[in-house]
C-alpha cells in the first residue's frame, strides 16, 4: 500500500491524544491532519479530501456523533471512533448511526494502527467494476457497482460503505446463504467471533431501509446459519 497519497483527519479535542495519534501516523508514512472540534472538522473536510477519519465523541460545539451523521449524508468515507464510551449500547448506536469501526480508550497503539489499516486496505483494494460497468439485480432492487448506487421499486438508497459491501455480496449469489463467517471474512477482512454484532447491526440497518420503501422481504434470516437474499 503506497501511503504517501493517504490522508487521515484527526479530529480529537486533547491535544496530547490528537499529537500522540498524528504522530503515529506520520511514523507509518501516512499524512495526518488534526482537527480540535466537529465544526473545526466539517470545515476542513469541505476544503479537501481524506481517505479515514479517526473521531472523538465528546467535542466542543458540534458532538462527534453530530459529525458523523453530518458526514454520512455526503460520503461513505471510513470513520474509525475512538472514545471512552465502552458499553456495548454505545458501540451498537455508533455502527447504526454510520461509523465504520470502534475503539475504546484507553486504546492501545498497535491495535489503532491495525485498524487503520484494515479500513484502508478495504478502501484502496474495493473491487472495481469493468469498463461497462456491473449491475445486479434481484426484483426491485438494482445495484449499480461502478457507480455504488442502489435502488429499490425506482427510488435511490443512501447506504454506508458496509451495508453496501454487505448487500453487494448477498447480491451476487442471490441462491446462496452466506454464514456470518463468511461475511465477516469478505467485508472485513478477519476472523469472526461469535459474540461480535456488527453484521447484526448492519443486516437490521439495511431492512429499516428497505421497510421504509416497500414490504416486500428481501433479506432473510436462516436461523443458525447466516443470511440469504429472498
Amino acid at each position: 500500500m503506497n501511503n504517501a497519497n493517504l490522508s487521515v483527519l484527526v479530529v480529537e479535542d486533547d491535544a496530547d491524544i490528537n499529537r500522540l495519534l498524528c504522530r503515529m501516523l506520520t511514523g507509518e508514512g501516512l499524512t495526518a491532519v488534526p482537527a480540535f472540534s466537529g465544526s473545526e472538522a466539517s470545515l476542513r473536510m469541505s476544503l479537501e479530501d481524506y481517505q479515514l477519519i479517526l473521531l472523538d465523541l465528546m467535542l466542543p460545539g458540534m458532538s462527534g456523533e453530530s459529525l458523523i451523521a453530518q458526514i454520512r449524508e455526503q460520503s461513505t468515507i471510513p470513520i474509525i471512533v475512538i472514545s471512552a464510551k465502552s458499553t456495548l449500547e454505545d458501540k451498537v448506536s455508533l455502527l447504526r448511526l454510520g461509523a465504520d469501526d470502534y475503539i475504546t480508550k484507553p486504546f492501545d497503539q498497535e491495535e489503532v494502527m491495525a485498524r487503520v489499516y484494515a479500513q484502508l486496505r478495504r478502501l484502496q483494494y474495493a473491487p472495481a467494476a469493468g469498463p461497462d460497468g456491473e449491475l445486479l439485480k434481484v426484483r426491485g432492487l438494482v445495484m449499480d457497482k461502478q457507480r455504488r448506487e442502489v435502488m429499490l421499486d425506482g427510488q435511490v438508497m443512501a447506504l454506508t460503505k458496509y451495508e453496501f459491501e454487505l448487500l453487494a455480496v448477498l447480491m451476487s449469489k442471490p441462491d446462496h446463504i452466506f454464514s456470518k463467517s463468511e461475511l465477516y471474512r469478505q467485508i472485513w477482512g478477519g476472523t469472526y467471533l461469535g459474540d461480535d454484532n456488527t453484521i447484526n447491526v448492519h443486516i437490521s440497518n439495511l431492512r429499516a431501509k428497505m421497510a421504509g420503501v416497500t414490504e416486500e422481504e428481501y433479506i432473510r434470516t436462516i436461523w443458525g446459519i447466516g443470511f440469504k437474499l429472498v
